[in-house]
């Protein structure tokens, strides 16, 4: 009698909250068709705020130990990249142009990049070194994290995690299983739906990534070597259902399909000569 009242009371308090956000479809579908609506409960204006005041934090750090811009060369070279992809977001997004885009380079052996809601890009020294990156992959990393930007991924997350969070407190609450209980619900949550819900939003940025990128003149086939190379840095991967990164065979899959797609736009893009 106990599970039949915890799966109602369960089904019901989180459809209420779901219920009372606001839907929204951030961007437009572009070539790749991506058109999944989104379900926010947690304002842009919030989520810009958070992000603007850790990337202040992370280049105050940076600068102060002498690890920001360090390479002029290389800085312009990421920034040259970035700023080509950033004209093209308007094909996702029409207000996109008048963020206040950052682009900085940080001194670091980590393989990384990312873009924070509104625009703020960092580029790690480590991705371009250790993969002797080209511009067409590195415009395939920049694409992919801007998409992330685009989509608002960073957004949609927290207000699913809000809302899980405030839905199994009350359950756990009200099922009465205690602190224990209320982490397997957590647990359970994670692998079912918010481990998959990351892996979707990976995908749409790979496939937005591949556009922008295509459209910017760089050759999106590129991305698919990139993710040959990342898959030559070592380490294992975790399973598929705990990841919240799609397997790399998958990935190299789609993004093969993808990058054909856009194919023509970047042979239109192109520079001739």
């Amino acid at each position: 009698m106990r599970v039949t009242l915890y799966r109602g009371v369960l089904v019901a308090l989180l459809a209420l909250p779901l219920g009372a956000c606001q839907t929204v479809q951030t961007t437009q579908a572009g070539t790749v068709g991506v058109d999944r609506t989104q379900r926010m409960a947690v304002s842009a204006e919030a989520i810009e705020q958070s992000a603007n005041k850790q990337y202040a934090q992370v280049l105050a750090e940076a600068e102060k130990k002498g690890k920001l811009n360090a390479d002029p060369a290389q800085y312009e070279r990421v920034k040259t990249i970035a700023d080509k992809l950033i004209k093209q977001t308007p094909a996702f997004r029409k207000d996109a142009l008048g963020w206040k885009w950052e682009v900085n380079v940080l001194t670091s052996n980590e393989v990384n990049a990312w873009c924070m809601p509104g625009g703020k890009i960092a580029f790690y020294t480590g991705l371009i070194e250790k993969l002797k990156i080209s511009d067409d992959e590195l415009a395939a990393v920049m694409g992919h994290e801007i998409a992330h930007a685009l989509r608002e991924h960073s957004r949609e997350r927290a207000s699913e995690q809000a809302i899980a969070g405030i839905g199994i407190s009350i359950v756990a609450a009200v099922a009465g299983v205690g602190q224990i209980g209320q982490r397997g619900m957590e647990y359970a949550y994670q692998g079912l739906l918010g481990l998959p819900n990351s892996r979707a939003h990976e995908t749409e940025a790979d496939r937005i990534g591949v556009e922008l990128a295509a459209r910017a003149g760089y050759d999106p086939r590129a991305a698919i070597t990139l993710w040959q190379k990342m898959g030559q840095t070592g380490g294992d991967e975790p399973p598929k259902f705990m990841s919240t990164h799609p397997p790399r065979a998958d990935r190299v899959k789609d993004l093969t399909k993808y990058s054909e797609r856009v194919l023509p736009l970047y042979q239109q893009a192109k520079p001739r000569g």
